[in-house]
């Protein structure tokens, strides 16, 4: 995670909406140059259709215009610029919400962002992706299933925490940016995960039906509304399946995985539910069998951590899980 001001030719309604609301304090210039690039770079990593714009023609560089930005996010260009060109300038936090919305950016993007401009986070960015209710207990619970494909996963499909086997189960589930550890993303836009389902075509219909079933309680969360704009204009499947308005909430079953590493298994589904709103779970995938079991036990580097976490989780277990044991857990990265 990565951690000169023109105000006479600004024009007033701009400096209104941009200007902070708090205590007014401008970010460092150090800051500024981390929150230009920050920008820069969630800018780049998008594409037209990932935010339902046209193409519009050949593009020199890659991802959105700042043009772009600034048209979805309800800001000038102007200002949009100077933020990326690192002026002292302090955006709002609707402003600053806004180009979240925009950039598609997660929980842990939004809050990373408001500290990089205002020097805090988000008044409600207690804990959006359910991190706060993953605790060293149930990392160490987690670390225990070895051999055994397990992770911590939100009712929206992110996943907070696995051990190694879940990790390497399919493709190396840490590889690529933050918004990509999503079994949703991986099951309807990753085509080695898509052909590692025996069932696809149900197994996505059981995904959105349960998504949709969770939906209600999160229509105000941009990570929830911006993970379904974002599998709508990527996946026409997806798209099919969220205007069904089909729901589910189902329980412990059955699943065939054709595995690049180890062939074909068979596990079974178990989710216990971490808190009562039944936000966060733990994904147990227990082998049917034992040739089933010797298979999924050799899936994992010996090398790798035993458990992988998301960054704000590992910044808040990183010390007690370490200490664990005389450091025999201590072997956890973000």
């Amino acid at each position: 995670m990565v951690l000169a001001s023109r105000s006479a030719s600004a024009p007033s309604t701009a400096r209104s909406t941009v200007a902070s609301s708090g205590s007014g304090a401008s970010a460092s210039a150090s800051a500024r140059a981390e929150l230009a690039g920050f920008l820069r770079s969630r800018r780049e990593r998008l594409t037209p259709d990932r935010v339902g714009l046209p193409p519009g023609g050949r593009r020199r560089t890659p991802g959105l215009r700042r043009e772009e930005v600034a048209m979805l996010s309800g800001i000038g260009v102007t200002w949009y610029t100077w933020l990326e060109q690192g002026r002292d300038i302090t955006p709002s936090a609707q402003v600053l919400d806004a180009l979240a919305r925009a950039l598609l950016l997660d929980p842990d993007e939004r809050a990373h962002l408001h500290l990089l401009a205002t020097g805090s986070r988000p008044d409600d960015a207690g804990d959006p992706a359910g991190c706060s209710v993953v605790t060293a207990d149930h990392v160490e619970l987690l670390a225990r299933f070895e051999g055994v494909p397990a992770c911590i996963q939100t009712a929206k499909f992110d996943i907070l925490a696995a051990n190694a086997t879940y990790r390497f189960l399919i493709t190396d589930i840490d590889e690529g940016p933050l918004e990509d550890r999503s079994c949703m993303v991986r099951a309807f836009l990753d085509p080695v995960w898509r052909s590692a389902y025996d069932d696809w075509e149900a197994t996505t219909t059981r995904m959105v039906a349960r998504l949709r079933a969770a939906m209600p309680s999160h229509l105000d969360d941009p990570s929830w509304t911006g993970l379904v704009e974002r599998m709508r204009t990527s996946s026409e499947r997806f798209d099919e399946l969220w205007q069904r308005h089909d729901l589910t909430r189902d329980g412990a079953r059955d699943q065939v995985f054709h595995l690049p590493r180890a062939g074909d298994v068979t596990v079974r589904f178990t989710r216990l539910y971490l808190d009562e709103a039944a936000s966060v779970h733990l994904n147990v995938l227990q082998p049917v069998d034992e040739e089933d079991a010797r298979r999924l036990a050799a899936l994992a580097p010996a090398s790798v951590p035993r458990v992988t976490m998301r960054p704000t989780l590992a910044e808040r277990l990183g010390d007690e899980l370490s200490a664990r044991d005389g450091g025999r857990l201590g072997e956890y990265a973000a």
